[in-house]
């Protein structure tokens, strides 16, 4: 029997939504797995954003410039961590 290289979640939504996520499916020829994808995706680029944000913010308040080299370290590995795990559940 062969692994399963997807993990399947049951969501709920208010039927107003639910017609939205289909209508948008259809119209932009995908599934609404890809969708979800997709939006969870952009989800996370907008909390690695605000989270820099947040670190850069720390750093002009502490009277320095950006990021330490700690920091920039850890995002990268963080960052190359999660495209590896994409990758592997692409193929």
């Amino acid at each position: 029997m062969q692994q399963r290289t997807t993990k399947q979640f049951t969501i709920s939504l208010p039927p107003d939504m639910a017609e939205m996520v289909v209508r948008t499916a259809k119209a932009e020829s995908r599934t609404i797995s890809e969708l979800f994808r997709e939006a969870f995706r952009a989800y996370r680029a907008q909390q690695v954003h605000a989270v820099l944000e947040e670190m850069h913010e720390e750093g002009r308040l502490r009277d320095h410039m950006g990021y330490t080299p700690d920091d920039v370290e850890r995002l990268i590995h963080e960052v190359r961590a999660e495209m590896k795990k994409e990758k592997e559940m692409r193929e």
